[in-house]
């Protein structure tokens, strides 16, 4: 007889009473076991010792700031992270993003596009240790299919040539479709350091890649751009 598949955990970190108790009865009808924190002091516990499998998390902590929480967290969990925050600045977001979380919200928001967001985070994470276990080299999506060891990409069967930087491009998107990626993110990986900043560079090569693989431009984009901020491969 097959197990019933364990509800995930999410720790909601945020000092706000009125979000937790909105937040606790929306998660847990959408399927989730919630633990909350209001302090970044109870946040680092409970990462620890309960082991969440996302954590939705405020910048405007009491005792620290909520970049900082991020930060611990990311030198020794890749647990999903969705920053939730009144603070709307792009260089907040860019900061938290760069810090290593998986996507950014503005409050006030809607828990429909919230769950989606967990669900998106969740869904990628499992399918990076997936890859990461098994060491896969075919990618796909939207009937992209790479293969990092043939070095080959097809768009629905028919190949697409691409230069070296737009194939190293393409790979980073693909595995990470789903995530936000900032100009920094991409840039210092593709490209190295020196190009941290270039991002009228990169957007000529994403340029390039929408020509040569949607094959209807006018049509919804796989490669999404978040102004000011990065690009998105969305997901399939």
């Amino acid at each position: 007889m097959n197990q019933p598949a364990l509800e995930p955990r999410v720790l909601v970190v945020d000092d706000e009473p009125q979000i937790i108790r909105f937040l606790r009865p929306s998660l847990t009808a959408a399927g989730y076991l919630v633990e909350t924190a209001g302090t970044a002091a109870e946040a680092l516990r409970l990462a620890a010792t309960r082991a969440p499998d996302i954590v939705v998390l405020d910048l405007g902590l009491p005792d620290m700031d909520g970049k900082d929480v991020l930060a611990r967290l990311r030198q020794w969990s890749s647990v999903p992270i969705i920053i939730l925050s009144a603070r709307d600045r792009e260089a907040e977001k860019i900061a938290a993003l760069d810090l290593g979380a998986d996507d950014y919200i503005n409050k006030p928001f809607g828990i429909g596009e919230l769950t989606a967001r967990m669900r998106t985070a969740l869904r990628h994470h499992a399918s990076a240790k997936t890859e990461a276990t098994t060491r896969a080299t075919v990618l796909s999506c939207f009937g992209l299919v790479l293969d990092s060891e043939a070095h080959t990409v097809t768009n629905c069967g028919h190949p697409v040539r691409l230069t070296p930087k737009e194939f190293e491009l393409l790979h980073l998107l693909l595995r990470n479709k789903g995530r936000m990626l900032t100009h920094r993110q991409i840039l210092t990986t593709v490209w190295g350091p020196a190009h941290a900043l270039d991002t009228q560079y990169l957007r000529v090569f994403i340029g390039q890649l929408r020509k040569k693989l949607d094959q209807d431009p006018a049509s919804a984009q796989m490669i999404v751009t978040e102004a000011g901020i990065g690009y998105r491969l969305t997901s399939d």
